[in-house]
């Protein structure tokens, strides 16, 4: 608290953002942390977490990964930022799109909302087209088409934004028509993953229905892989899901918490590409590049999709059960590698905000208005002790009603 009075003084909020004591729990969650292992993190008290954020996802391996930082301690050696790109840039390039079948080139940036938003201007300059189809309460950055916020939002600035509701094929279709022939792209999630909400899996053929239509009507589609890319399925959320992206955007763990984001298109739209002005100062950084090529083989080698459907498999099972045995029955939705939990009967997130704040006191960090993650350094004895203490934290609040 003395570190967040000292910041107030200086930064807008103190903290802002996504790690906004606001935006979690402000009596229960620390605000600054010190260091972190594995599945694990201190803060600057000194409390211990089993953590299953994971960093909002950008940690898939571990924290402070053996191999990744090696090959970034190597690098930085060398040198991080230059006046041109690296070696490693081409390198990682080839091998992202040796992985991702249906991609043919690769750039880099920094951030998720990097990629989404020169995604949707690569997808403008192609079609020649202006307006954007997307979820009504999809997440994709904080650039001004797709900020969840209001502040400094002019009308201009979403005029040619259209959101549809998840899984809603015949409000797709009604957008199509009315707008037939100045549709640029949909920009879509694999999952529908809003935050204070029920995460959505898509219903059999909804991507084969959207895929089909965007054929017809020559709309691209552009999937924001950021968040569950590499999680799902190595070769891209699409593939878990069965249906094939124009271009693809992926962030969260394609470095083990070093920042890189990627995007990845077909070869038709490479002079497209080529024609949207892409930089940054640091976006040729070498370091995150050598650590992204070795989070890429590592996460193949744990075989991190299935690794991480059956650890999800066991907590979800396992906080379920503890729940039932103290009175309470919990909903889980999404993804087991990426679950969402709240109990079944709740209106508001107040008794899921209790709970998570008695977990947090038994030392196991479990957001109540986001999907939690996991990551390759998480064990099943980890899941056991945080079943453990999740029961605990069930009967303190059977307790309190």
């Amino acid at each position: 608290m003395e570190l967040f009075r000292r910041a107030s003084k200086v930064i807008p909020g103190g903290i802002y953002g996504h790690a906004s004591p606001a935006a979690g729990l402000p009596n229960a969650f620390p605000y600054y942390a010190e260091r972190a292992k594995g599945c694990k993190y201190w803060d600057v008290d000194g409390r211990e977490y089993l953590d299953f954020m994971c960093g909002y996802g950008t940690i898939s391996l571990g924290y402070g990964h053996p191999a990744v930082e090696e090959a970034a301690a190597k690098q930085r050696e060398k040198g991080s930022i230059f006046n041109h790109p690296s070696a490693l840039m081409p390198e990682l390039a080839e091998t992202l799109t040796e992985l991702i079948e249906f991609a043919d080139w690769a750039v880099f940036g920094k951030n998720g909302s990097d990629m989404t938003t020169w995604a949707v201007q690569v997808a403008r300059e192609f079609t020649g087209r202006k307006k954007i189809l997307k979820i009504q309460g999809a997440y994709h950055g904080v650039d001004p088409w797709c900020t969840p916020g209001s502040g400094g939002i002019i009308e201009e600035d979403v005029a040619h934004i259209h959101p549809f509701p998840w899984n809603d094929l015949e409000a797709f279709q009604t957008l199509v028509a009315r707008y037939r022939g100045e549709v640029a792209a949909l920009i879509i999630t694999p999952f529908h993953h809003p935050s204070f909400g029920d995460s959505e899996m898509p219903e059999e053929d909804f991507f084969q229905q959207i895929e089909k239509v965007c054929r017809k009507e020559e709309i691209l589609l552009i999937l924001d892989d950021i968040r569950a890319g590499f999680r799902l399925a190595l070769e891209g959320s699409h593939t878990y899901f069965g249906f094939e992206p124009d271009i693809a955007c992926y962030c969260k763990a394609l470095g083990n918490g070093y920042n890189i984001s990627a995007t990845l298109g077909r070869e038709y739209l490479r002079v497209s590409a080529t024609k949207v002005f892409l930089t940054g100062s640091y976006w040729n950084d070498a370091v995150s590049m050598a650590a992204s090529l070795i989070c890429l083989r590592e996460m193949q080698s744990a075989k991190l999709p299935s690794h991480l459907e059956k650890l999800g498999r066991k907590l979800i099972k396992g906080i379920g059960n503890e729940a039932l045995g103290h009175g309470f029955k919990m909903r889980f939705s999404g993804p087991p590698a990426m679950p969402f939990m709240r109990f079944a009967d709740e209106k508001n997130f107040f008794q899921l905000q209790r709970f998570c704040a008695l977990a947090a006191t038994e030392g196991v960090f479990l957001h109540p208005h986001h999907n939690w993650f996991l990551s390759a350094a998480h064990t099943a004895i980890d899941i056991d002790h945080a079943i453990e203490a999740a029961s605990r934290a069930f009967a303190l609040l059977a307790k309190e009603q």
